[in-house]
């Protein structure tokens, strides 16, 4: 995401921060005021930009909204405010480009003027734009007055200036300083900002910088991350600036949360002016998108032939075999080259029928595994996104503050858009994004169907960040790592709708009949056995777990593992689980275990064993082929209990006969 890691976290605190803030249009205060008349004057020409506040709400909440709570103008107000404006005269208006970016993609509306009566005055036209110095100039559709301030283009150094703005949404302020020094801007220093010493507030971007006689002499932009001055950019530049073409030139930063480095870059491009307010917000955003499409792509390419499942640093888990794990992770490439699975369960929360939701973070997802609750059916549960939202807010983590309350979300009703992407792996996901409009939030979610519910990552942005995450989370599905696993009863649901079915499952055929026999057939294995060996019940929980595999110079996701427990108490189990040679780079713990398989040695051998209160026995199957192998199948099975070493032989038996390799 374009920083935009940090950009999208900035925009979103600054949307929650208007949230909470008390919204006053009435009243003007004035901390060093210049004399009467001239007070009267900035104050006619200085306006509050605001954006609309969402009428319908499509949020259900745990109780209603304690709205008394809040301050009576921010409960009334039907405008956000984001910034300050000022005029020039001759139907031009001037703001900070970053407060226009704030209502870009906004859910509600598009910024409008208020002055200090109330009155909103729509935006007719952008006349001039720069990302890059921050600025916009536009004109109106409805003339407010004829109040205008003056321009001074060549301000005196150490003079005393007034820094005007809409502090914090609590009306404008005129607070007095002295215009200290210039310092150029920080990438080839093309233009000087302005450093003044005058106090400024959130809110205050976009406001006039006056000198003494009240004209205007920079625009507020920023404040000084290390000293107390804040920063303009002199007027100068954005009456010099061109009046027929909106410039986009400015550094930027990509990253990939599975990622350690940075794709850096110049967002550069420009189109034509002047242009209504929706179809300078389209321009910008079809550009935008498109910068941060060639910021991934780049960022993917930048890993050359090391990006997973490729190059030395994938080897550990191509040639690993983990123990199953129904709870989602992210492959991510660590400090030291090597890309590992990250993202474990941190809270789970139960929902009715036995059913969960668990979740945990990597970066800036949410990764979660939902367990359809088994009073729902699955033909309800797999088509209806509305109840899965309502299951994945019983976490609690979506809340609306309202005063000192935090209320929380109990639905977000129908997703304002529902689409699948295919992944690489070719496992079809189930693509939703909700609104919350009374924060202009997107939430964006991709569920994964598995057996017994949903694998899923999800994100909350700004609706402008929407096209990032959106990007950003289909790449990360190439990086998602879920195994499947369920009941058996479970399992028939989910097998019988072939919607739900993708990646190796598509190519996998897996039957069984209660109380008689089980059957697995993939492309790699198949293998079978019947009730003698273990009780085939509705109970029988059904792991399938996936590793990836080398296939004529390409990678494919494959079963890899493949355990039935008799239920999820006992530790009753079959077994089947793939092993690869290892790399000559792996350590000695890899090609240790290796040699074991080879040679058959414990617990490998077919010999019964004690493990505690159960009995195991385990053996490798015959690869087939007198070549050296690449990769070996072993077969397990275990039970409570003590049994005689010939009975655990001949369940092992039961497996081995009838278990089939296939060529890949």
């Amino acid at each position: 995401m374009v920083t935009k890691t940090t950009a999208f976290l900035h925009q979103l605190s600054l949307t929650l921060l208007l949230i909470t803030i008390a919204m006053s249009v009435t009243s003007r205060v004035y901390a060093a005021s210049p004399d009467p008349q001239l007070a009267s004057k900035i104050d006619a020409a200085t306006f509050e930009v605001v954006i609309p506040r969402a009428v319908d709400d499509p949020l259900t909440y745990e109780k209603p909204l304690p709205l008394d709570l809040m301050p009576y103008q921010e409960r009334t107000d039907k405008y956000f405010s984001i910034g300050t404006a000022f005029s020039i005269g001759n139907n031009r208006y001037v703001t900070a480009g970053h407060v226009l970016m704030a209502s870009v993609g906004d859910l509600t509306g598009a910024p409008a003027l208020r002055d200090a009566s109330g009155h909103v005055y729509a935006i007719d036209k952008i006349e001039k734009f720069s990302l890059q110095q921050d600025f916009v100039m536009f004109s109106l559709k409805e003339q407010p007055n004829n109040a205008a301030l003056d321009v001074n283009t060549k301000p005196a150094l150490n003079s005393v200036v007034y820094a005007v703005g809409n502090a914090l949404g609590t009306g404008v302020v005129i607070r007095d300083g002295l215009y200290t020094s210039d310092t150029p801007e920080d990438e080839n220093g093309r233009w000087k900002w302005m450093r003044f010493s005058a106090a400024a507030s959130p809110g205050n971007s976009g406001g006039p910088l006056l000198d003494e006689q009240g004209r205007v002499i920079g625009v507020v932009l920023m404040k000084s991350a290390n000293e107390n001055l804040n920063y303009a950019l002199p007027i100068g530049e954005v009456m010099n600036a061109s009046n027929s073409t909106a410039v986009i030139d400015k550094r930027m930063s990509y990253q990939l949360d599975v990622l350690s480095n940075h794709q850096n870059s110049s967002f550069k491009a420009q189109f034509s002016l002047p242009k209504s307010y929706a179809d300078f917000e389209s321009a910008y955003l079809k550009l935008s998108d498109s910068n941060s499409d060639e910021m991934l792509k780049a960022l993917l390419q930048s890993q050359g032939d090391n990006l997973f499942p490729h190059g030395a640093g994938s080897n550990e888990i191509l040639y690993s075999s983990p123990d199953l794990s129904y709870f989602p992770s992210l492959i991510v490439l660590s400090n030291s080259g090597q890309w590992n699975y990250e993202g474990r369960e941190f809270g789970r929360v139960p929902l009715t029928g036995s059913g969960y939701i668990a979740s945990g973070i990597v970066g800036q997802n949410m990764l979660m595994h939902l367990r359809r609750p088994d009073d729902i059916k699955a033909s309800t549960f797999y088509n209806d996104p509305k109840q899965m939202m309502d299951m994945v807010l019983k976490t609690g983590f979506f809340i609306r503050p309202v005063g000192s309350e935090r209320i929380k979300i109990t639905s977000m009703g129908k997703p304002k858009t529902d689409t699948r992407y295919t992944d690489g792996w070719q496992r079809e996901w189930r693509v939703y994004v909700w609104d919350e409009p009374f924060a202009n939030i997107q939430v964006v979610m991709f569920a994964l169907p598995v057996p017994d519910g949903y694998a899923i990552m999800m994100r909350m942005n700004s609706a402008a960040a929407t096209h990032d995450s959106m990007i950003d989370m289909k790449a990360l599905t190439d990086f998602f790592n879920v195994d499947f696993g369920g009941t058996l009863a479970q399992w028939k649901d989910f097998l019988s709708d072939s919607s739900l079915l993708s990646g190796p499952l598509k190519e996998t055929r897996i039957d069984f009949d209660y109380g008689k026999r089980f059957s697995y057939d993939s492309n790699r294995i198949a293998f079978n056995y019947s009730s003698s060996l273990q009780d085939i019940a509705p109970d029988n929980v059904l792991g399938v777990g996936f590793g990836y595999y080398a296939n004529h110079g390409k990678i494919d996701l494959e079963t890899s593992d493949v355990q039935v427990r008799i239920n999820v108490t006992d530790p009753d189990r079959i077994n089947i689980r793939r092993h690869v040679a290892p790399s000559p780079d792996l350590d000695d713990s890899f090609k240790a275990a290796w040699g074991k398989l080879l040679h058959k040695q414990h617990p490998y051998d077919g010999v019964a064993y004690n493990d505690g209160d159960e009995m195991d026995i385990a053996a490798v199957v015959d690869p087939g082929s007198t070549a050296a192998p690449t990769e070996l199948y072993t077969v397990f099975y275990g039970t409570q209990g003590t049994h005689q070493p010939g009975d655990m032989k001949a369940k092992l038996d039961q497996l081995m006969k009838p278990f089939k390799l296939k060529s890949p």
